[in-house]
């Protein structure tokens, strides 16, 4: 099982250093949310050093593993490189005051020290848990063409597309050759244990079940069948707001967002308790009334919104950062990037 190590704890209060092994595209998605401008980042990196050989060139420099510690500027997720760049002031290490980039891996160990916020330390524990779920392949198919995805936990990776006409081999057979090479990266991207969601407009996608059922009947055990308009990114998000992610993993954080966005709509819709805009929400929270509150991930890490979730969590509310991937966070961001589900309505400003 692959999942978010901690490494270490050490905090007072809610400030402190945590340790933490990413060990997955996700866990390194997650770290670009926890860590902030101004956070002091420790980790192994390489940087030009002096030759220790040839100490009379100075000029002449190689590079070296050292640990670095940076006070953080810039935080870049490049979700295909695998990789998340931190850019900084160097703190603590060689050349102090100088600028210097980590490159954080799958399996790059970093320590963070900071003020953590509750939500900060809630998502730390949910990336574990996330791990340990089974993952989740979502197959779109239509006549002649083709669609494969990972469902991670910021949103659909598409991994693999296939056209009738790409198919490896030749003849007559084209459609049966390519609902083959279609079921054999199915089963290739979903391994021993994954869960498999088969959508697609028509009968096809039954076809492609019939093939499964026949050449991988262990794998066929663990696919849902499903509709879908579409294939691609939008046939994608037509799943999973259909909610057959939501079946497949019940206490998923998609399923989470998805049922929180759903609630919201329904409360909005009957003028209920709910709140939408910065300004609503802002005035929810000094009236102590929000029970969930809703920020968009593009959202959470402007500083004018730290106090609202500082405020939010010290009052017992539960803070959750929406991915703006999903399509419960496309529906968050109409109305604002920020919501929240109230304890009780709210009809005016607190005095």
């Amino acid at each position: 099982m692959i999942l978010m190590r901690v490494l270490k704890k050490n905090l007072r209060g809610d400030e402190g250093e945590i340790t933490l092994l990413p060990e997955s595209l996700d866990d390194l998605w997650h770290l670009k949310h926890l860590i902030e401008r101004g956070n002091l980042v420790f980790a192994l990196t390489h940087r030009k050093v002096a030759s220790i050989a040839d100490k009379a060139r100075p000029e002449k420099m190689e590079k070296r593993p050292v640990r670095l510690g940076i006070s953080v500027e810039d935080v870049e997720f490049h979700m295909y490189s695998n990789w998340l760049r931190l850019h900084g002031v160097i703190k603590s290490g060689i050349d102090i005051g100088s600028y210097h980039t980590l490159n954080i891996e799958v399996g790059t160990d970093l320590s963070i020290i900071k003020r953590w916020r509750p939500d900060q330390l809630q998502r730390i524990d949910e990336a574990v848990a996330e791990s340990m779920r089974p993952r989740v392949v979502l197959a779109l198919i239509e006549e002649g063409e083709a669609t494969l995805g990972v469902l991670r936990q910021f949103g659909v990776q598409r991994v693999f597309e296939l056209r009738a006409g790409s198919s490896k081999g030749s003849g007559e057979d084209t459609r049966g050759r390519f609902l083959k090479e279609f079921a054999e990266e199915i089963s290739r991207t979903a391994g021993a244990d994954a869960q498999i969601i088969v959508a697609g407009p028509g009968f096809v996608k039954e076809d492609l079940k019939k093939v499964i059922d026949s050449d991988y009947p262990d794998l066929a055990k663990r696919v849902t069948m499903d509709d879908a308009s579409s294939i691609g990114m939008s046939g994608f998000q037509e799943v999973l707001r259909r909610g057959a992610v939501g079946r497949v993993l019940e206490d998923s954080r998609v399923a989470q967002e998805t049922k929180l966005i759903d609630d919201l709509f329904r409360e909005i819709a009957t003028d209920g308790k709910a709140a939408y805009g910065l300004k609503e929400v802002r005035s929810a929270i000094d009236y102590g009334a929000v029970e969930h509150l809703m920020v968009l991930d593009e959202l959470a890490r402007r500083r004018e919104m730290d106090p609202l979730m500082r405020d939010v969590s010290n009052a017992r509310g539960k803070v959750v950062v929406f991915s703006s991937e999903f399509e419960p966070g496309d529906r968050l961001r109409s109305l604002g990037g920020v919501a929240a589900l109230l304890r009780f309505k709210v009809t005016s400003s607190p005095p």
